[in-house]
C-alpha cells in the first residue's frame, strides 16, 4: 500500500488562525484551476470571452446568494486560469452568535468548525459544483478542476476595497504581465 505525503498531511493553512470568516465585512477571495490550467476561456483585446467551462463558473457564482442569503456579491473576473471575487457577509446574529458559542477543545473539532464558517462553505460550494459541472461538460468524471486550497484577504477599509475592485477590474487588460499568466 503506498505511504501518504508526510508535507501533504502538515500542510499550513492559509487562513488566520483566530479569525471568524463568518464575520460581517468583504473578503476579496481568489481560486486557481489545477496545475494553473487554462480552462475558462481566452483574453482577446484585454477583454476575458468566457467558454463554456468559464460560464459555469460565473453561473455558479451568481447563484451563490441564493444559497446563502446573508451574502451579497461584488465585483468579480473568471479570468483563463483562475477566478478573483468579493464576497460581503451582511449582518447575521443568528449565524454569528453560533459560531462565536463554539468552543473548539481540539485541533480536529477547531478544523470542523471552521469549515462551517461562511467563507469556506461558500468557496467550497462554489469550487465543488463548478467542477462537478465542469466534468460533466468535458466528459471527465472526477477530474480536478480546482487547486486544493483558495487565498482570501479580509477588506478593512474603503481604501483597500477600491484598490481590490480596479484590481478586478482591470485583471484582462492586465494580462499580459500576471503572474497567473505562464
Amino acid at each position: 500500500m503506498p505511504q501518504a505525503d508526510p508535507s501533504r498531511l502538515s500542510r499550513q493553512s492559509l487562513r488566520l488562525p483566530d479569525y471568524d470568516y463568518s464575520q460581517p465585512g468583504a473578503y476579496f477571495v481568489t481560486m486557481v484551476t489545477y496545475q494553473r490550467e487554462h480552462l475558462f476561456g481566452k483574453i482577446t483585446n484585454g477583454e476575458m470571452r468566457l467558454d463554456d467551462a468559464g460560464k459555469i463558473v460565473w453561473e455558479v457564482w451568481q447563484s451563490l446568494p441564493g444559497r446563502y442569503p446573508n451574502i451579497s456579491l461584488d465585483e468579480a473576473v473568471v479570468m483563463p486560469n483562475h477566478f478573483h471575487g468579493i464576497v460581503i457577509i451582511e449582518e447575521n446574529p443568528v449565524a454569528v452568535a453560533a459560531i462565536h458559542e463554539f468552543s473548539p477543545h481540539t485541533k480536529e473539532s477547531y478544523r470542523l468548525a471552521r469549515r462551517r464558517m461562511t467563507i469556506p462553505m461558500v468557496i467550497g460550494y462554489l469550487k465543488m459544483n463548478s467542477a462537478k459541472r465542469i466534468n460533466i461538460l468535458l466528459n471527465s468524471s472526477g477530474v480536478p478542476i480546482w487547486q486544493r486550497n483558495y487565498y482570501e484577504r479580509i477588506v478593512r477599509n474603503d481604501q483597500a476595497y477600491n484598490a481590490i475592485h480596479r484590481y478586478i477590474h482591470s485583471n484582462p487588460a492586465s494580462w499580459d504581465t500576471d503572474e497567473e499568466n505562464r
